[in-house]
């Protein structure tokens, strides 16, 4: 969560300056822009009137929407043409803080970086006061892929190519490729695009399945090439992707909201029938495996009969036989 707030700290902050230069923006080229729904969009635009350079009337960010464009009443309400400093109430001062204690700490975060931020977190503190205090009682720890988040980060900076050590589930297998970073995103993981040498193509990888990452000297070149408009998620399949059916229980209702799927007939019993697409319908045996005895692959039967043998060679393992 802690990551999370983090990352809607940096993009809101980066939203002011993208409104205050395109009046009237459209909201679904605005999301797309900045990789995050429609929805988690507005959420942002709802939060950044309560900011401003005080609380006095005109001196708050004044944007509103009609749901189909963004309009900034009073830009100058940013500060950039006033001498007035910026005051935060205690809330946002001590997420502030805690988050910018939490990205201190992070490995393979520029020295140059940190010593920055822990210069203003130090004025922070000090203009906070009895608040900094409160805030010094709570601790962030990122998960472990707050290190390959740092250098990532650092790499798209610097534009330096990354070498990293990848798990496919898909495949059951580690692979090694050069990537030049093109940029990083949050979908429920974080996650990086960028051009990968050796599928010679645009791929998303998902950063806590990185089991190793190095900055390399090289220069990163990554072909100019439009960002993927996530407006609709991440997976988002092909009329074209092959189609699969599965059946599940109760206790599997959940993969009709985690995965876009055609169609969800109602079972008896309270279980599922989902059609679904997908580019590559064999990494969908995991999920069968993960189901258990909740679900089931239906069609088409090649790939029901490849996720049976996997099941039967998983509990041959425990010694025991399907």
């Amino acid at each position: 969560m802690a990551a999370n707030a983090i990352d809607q700290t940096r993009r809101m902050l980066s939203l002011v300056t993208y409104l205050r230069e395109r009046p009237g923006a459209h909201v679904a080229d605005v999301a797309r822009a900045f990789g995050i729904t429609e929805d988690e969009l507005i959420s942002d635009l709802d939060v950044l009137p309560m900011c401003g350079t005080s609380f006095r009337g005109g001196d708050l960010l004044d944007i509103d929407t009609d749901g189909e464009r963004i309009w900034w009443r009073n830009p100058d309400a940013s500060g950039e043409s006033t001498a007035e400093p910026l005051r935060l109430a205690a809330d946002e001062a001590t997420a502030l803080l805690v988050a910018a204690r939490a990205v201190a700490t992070l490995p393979g975060l520029r020295e140059s970086d940190r010593d920055a931020l822990l210069r203003a977190t130090a004025k922070l503190e000090a203009a906070a006061g009895e608040v900094a205090g409160a805030s010094s009682r709570l601790s962030v720890t990122f998960e472990s892929e707050g290190g390959v988040f740092a250098d990532v980060d650092r790499a798209i900076a610097e534009r330096r190519r990354l070498w990293l050590r990848y798990y496919s589930p898909a495949r059951d297998e580690l692979t090694e490729r050069k990537v030049d970073p093109i940029r990083l995103f949050a979908v429920g993981h974080t996650y990086m695009e960028g051009w990968c040498h050796l599928s010679e193509a645009r791929r998303t990888f998902r950063l806590d399945r990185v089991a190793e990452i190095r900055l390399l000297d090289e220069r990163a070149e990554p072909p100019a090439i439009e960002p993927r408009d996530l407006s609709e998620g991440l997976v988002q399949p092909a009329a074209e992707d092959p189609e699969v059916v599965v059946e599940v229980g109760p206790g599997g209702r959940w993969v009709a909201e985690y995965y876009p799927h055609d169609s969800a007939e109602e079972l008896t019993g309270g279980g599922l029938r989902i059609t679904l697409r997908s580019p590559d319908p064999a990494s969908l045996r995991r999920l069968a495996l993960r189901l258990g005895r909740e679900g089931r692959i239906v069609a088409p039967a090649e790939l029901a009969d490849s996720a049976r043998s996997a099941a039967r060679e998983a509990l041959a393992g425990y010694g025991e036989q399907v």
